[in-house]
């Protein structure tokens, strides 16, 4: 027998909570320069207790193929790759005018 979502009542297969969670994100993604020269891309605004940030973060460095880590609800991904984040986001089911790249 499945689990009923307690959020919106239905089977967890069934559930869209995520989906509406992520419409209602309002996404940065920025570069910063580290010590040494290094660049990190940053992804803030995703809310940690509706999205499951740290999968979120596997699929970015998987499709992106980098480094990262998850500190303090921030993706933070080795490398500059703003504009190939905001794709992967966009595919991932994020809408388009939520995300800034700046």
């Amino acid at each position: 027998m499945s689990e009923i979502c307690p959020k919106c009542g239905l089977f967890k297969e069934l559930c869209v909570c995520e989906t509406i969670a992520k419409e209602d994100q309002r996404i940065t993604v920025t570069t910063i320069k580290r010590k040494f020269g290094k660049l990190t891309t940053t992804v803030t605004g995703i809310d940690p207790k509706s999205i499951d940030i740290k999968d979120i973060a596997k699929q970015l460095k998987s499709k992106l193929a980098c480094g990262g880590t998850v500190k303090n609800g921030i993706i933070e991904l080795q490398g500059e790759h703003r504009h190939k984040v905001k794709e992967e986001l966009i595919k991932m089911g994020f809408a388009p005018a939520t995300i800034d790249v700046t």
